[in-house]
Parts: C-alpha cells; structure tokens; sequence
C-alpha cells in the first residue's frame, strides 16, 4: 500500500533516507549550515530546511552558533544532538572490567574501571558487569536507563549452541551456561557479545589504520594472542566464534600442544605471545629484564628493542627474534586468506611501532608467496573498549536515526 513505512520509493521512506543523509553528514563533519548540507546531500535549500525542522523537532538535531568570517550575518549552524541516545561498552579481562558510555556522536562521556581480584576474592560476574556499568554511567552523569544498547568484549567467543564461553579459560567466572541469561535479566538495555579481538579490528576499521579496507587481518599480543578477520567489510566469527583463534595454531618452532581446550594455549602462544618475551629477552642476553605483570614487561622490552641500533645489541636480536616468531604464524594467515591488509596491535605490537613492523613484513615476504601491506595500529587507548562503542553506536544510531517509523 503506497505511503506506509517501510515500502521503497515511497515519500515517507525517502525522506527517512535524506535524514539519514544529513545525520551521517553532521556526524562527520561536525555543524554545518543548512547550504552546506544541501550542497552535500543534493538536496534543493527549502527541502534542506524542512529537513533540519523535521530532525531538530524529533530532537535529533540542535541549532548552534553561527558561521563567521563572512560579510554579512552569519548562517546558522547545525549539529547532532549529543543527548539523543547513549552506548556502552564493557571490555573484560581477567584482572579488570572497564567500562564507558558515549553519546550518540561518539563522545565519551563516562569511564569506570573496577578490578577483578583473584578467582576467591572476585564478586560474581553479574555484580562486576553492573558495577562496572554504573559507574560508567554514575561519570556520565546519567542513569543505567539512559543507556540504549551495550555491547560486552570478552577473550574467546559465546556458542551460539551451547551459550558457554569458550577459548578463554583464563576468564574465571565467566563459564556458566546460565551467564547470559543471567545478564539479560539484569541490565535494561539489549546487550551484544563479542570476541575482544574482533572489536579491536572494529575500531581499527572504523577510527584506524584500517579506515576504507574491506579485506585485513588484525594480529592482537597483549593478555593473550590472537586474531581478526574482516572479509567483504564484515568480521569473520567462524561456525562456534572461533575464526582468530590463532593462538592455539600449530606452528614450526614450537612443541605441539595437544588438549589445546584445557590448557588455553597452543604452538603460536608459545612461540611469540607476550609471556615468553620475558624468558626469550634472557636467552639472548638482555640482562635489563625488568620485573611487573608479563603484558608490561613484553611492552617495555619491545619498545627498548625498537630503540636498539646495533645489530650486536641483544635488544636488537630481541626484536628480529620476535619479528621470525610472529611472521611464522602469520604466514599461515596470508597464505590462506591473502588479505589486503595486516594490521599489528596489541600492546607487545604496537610498542614495536613502525621498527618492528619493517622486520615482521621483511620476515613474512620470505614466508608467504603474497605481500600484504602491514601497519602498526593506530587506536592504543583501549582499543578493545573503543571498538565495543563503536558497535554498540552503530546500531543505536540506526535504531534512533529512523524516522521511517
């Protein structure tokens, strides 16, 4: 029936779709005059001002200041009302849950951290998840009904069969066949999982080195090593959520481990994950190892490696070491999938920066018949978390910036 909601080439749905236009234009380029976003949507200056009248009254849009350094009174500006919806985020670790809300411009506006102490002392993971949450939202000045949709980033991945998390028995807690249930039952907003390497790829895709890439892979060393896939602009997760998992990969150079699921590791892990910096640092003469959680020190000694000069220097056997080791494991990757792009992240990775990367793609231009483009990540401040309200905003702003409805 012609006008309803939802049918194609109706007024109703193409006006839904210049809202649209114009949001994502203010969303990008901050306020802009009613010309200016004609101009960039194609649309005429009165439907252009029947627009921004539509989006103001349905509170999506405000009025602002003015344009200046033009003869004449200025053009009143326009811009994404911040208030229009709010999203979380929650990024899991074993020893820490951090949380953040952001507006609906991307800004955030609140962050908690609440450590996760011992499996003894530790408060059950609904209580951690809901605490973290709102004190995120008590920074934000907000309260936890404001929230519109959350998204939660763990190590490994839930079954989709089974509910239970798996990869990441080094979360403690977080195993129960009920948690999600549980959760659900808990917080008033609609909550997404997601593996935390994959929402690293998705703030490298969105806000990163990975900007206007359809096909990469994200290689991520920090608590634990492992893998993004993004095939057709779309993660890769895998029939069980499992596809990245690439720290349990058999690899030339380290002992096989077999029972991989019980002992939370494999060949890759061993060979080139943060923990066995520390012990390889020594082998090869670093007699500076300092002491501290191992993801710290990995981070700390590769950055002093990146620094090193010599080829004498045992920081500087340290770092081509370590290129070798992760270019064996990524050779089976961009053998397989050919990807456009590689992108290193990851605290042990990114302290390397552009030093470590040079040797990484040197080594795996030996190993694998294609040559990707490699780069050292671009979003280092939590960008697990980053990448969870980048998610979660993606599909608030689809919900809220609707106007079809």
């Amino acid at each position: 029936m012609a006008g309803t909601a939802g049918t194609p080439g109706t007024p109703r749905v193409l006006r839904a779709m210049n809202d649209r236009a114009a949001l994502d234009l203010l969303l990008e380029h901050g306020p802009l005059s009613r010309t200016r976003i004609g101009k960039l949507t194609g649309l005429s200056k009165p439907t252009a001002s029947q627009l921004l009248a539509r989006l103001e009254a349905a509170g999506l849009v405000l009025a602002g200041g003015t344009t200046e350094g033009r003869p004449g009174p200025g053009a009143q500006l326009y811009e994404v009302n911040p208030a229009a919806a709010y999203a979380a985020g929650i990024d899991v670790t074993p020893g820490r849950v951090l949380a953040a809300v952001a507006d609906v411009t991307g800004r955030t506006v609140g962050r908690f951290e609440l450590p996760t102490p011992g499996r003894r002392a530790a408060a059950p993971v609904v209580q951690q998840v809901t605490d973290a949450l709102d004190g995120a939202v008590k920074a934000a000045g907000l309260a936890r009904d404001d929230v519109h949709r959350l998204v939660i980033g763990t190590p490994g991945a839930f079954d989709p069969g089974t509910g239970r998390l798996r990869y990441a028995s080094h979360l403690p807690g977080w195993h129960s066949p009920t948690l999600l249930d549980e959760l659900a039952a808990a917080l008033p907003m609609p909550v997404e999982y997601e593996n935390d390497v994959n929402l690293a790829a998705v703030a490298e895709q969105r806000l990163g080195a990975a900007r206007g890439h359809e096909d990469f892979v994200l290689l991520w060393n920090q608590e634990g090593l492992g893998a993004a896939l993004v095939l057709g602009g779309r993660l890769h997760r895998g029939w069980t959520g499992g596809a990245g998992e690439v720290g349990f990969l058999p690899v030339p150079g380290a002992p096989l481990v077999r029972k991989v699921s019980r002992t939370g590791s494999g060949g890759f892990q061993e060979l080139a994950g943060s923990q066995a910096l520390p012990g390889l640092a020594r082998e090869l003469g670093v007699t500076d190892v300092p002491s501290g959680p191992y993801t710290e020190v990995a981070a700390a000694l590769v950055a002093r490696a990146a620094q090193a000069g010599s080829d004498d220097d045992p920081h500087r056997r340290l770092l081509q070491t370590y290129a070798t080791r992760l270019a064996t494991g990524l050779a089976s990757l961009v053998s397989v999938l050919d990807p456009e792009l590689v992108v290193l992240s990851g605290t042990s990775l990114t302290a390397g920066g552009e030093a470590l990367r040079d040797l990484v793609r040197d080594e795996l231009e030996e190993l694998a018949a294609s040559r990707p483009r490699l780069a050292v990540g671009d979003v280092t401040e939590h960008p697990v978390l980053r990448g969870a309200l980048e998610s979660a905003l993606a599909t608030t702003r689809d919900e809220v910036f609707d106007t079809s409805r």
